[in-house]
């Protein structure tokens, strides 16, 4: 279920609602449209999601299992496979 963020829209507000509030819903439950302790209006608010993207996602094993391949740079246009499939080095040959 995810968190949603809730602001007043007018005033008066109470204390509960006047810096804006959380609530837990159901994606079933329809929004709010007042705030459940004070009935002053309000509306949801958009707000950026919590997302965790560890370093882990990126290791070499990883990376493998889940079908990629890695290089990483050794010298100007030259790269060297450190994960998967694929050719042990590529490089630009120094065409532009």
């Amino acid at each position: 279920m995810p968190i949603y963020v809730y602001q007043p829209s007018s005033e008066p507000n109470c204390d509960f609602c006047q810096g804006g509030f959380e609530k837990l819903e159901k994606l079933s439950e329809p929004r709010l449209t007042t705030c459940p302790r004070c009935g002053t209006p309000c509306r949801q608010v958009i707000t950026a999601p919590n997302l965790h993207a560890g370093m882990s996602s990126l290791k070499p094993k990883n990376l493998e299992e889940k079908g990629f391949t890695q290089y990483r740079k050794v010298s100007k246009g030259v790269y060297e496979k450190s994960a998967g499939k694929g050719p042990q080095y590529i490089s630009d040959d120094g065409k532009d």
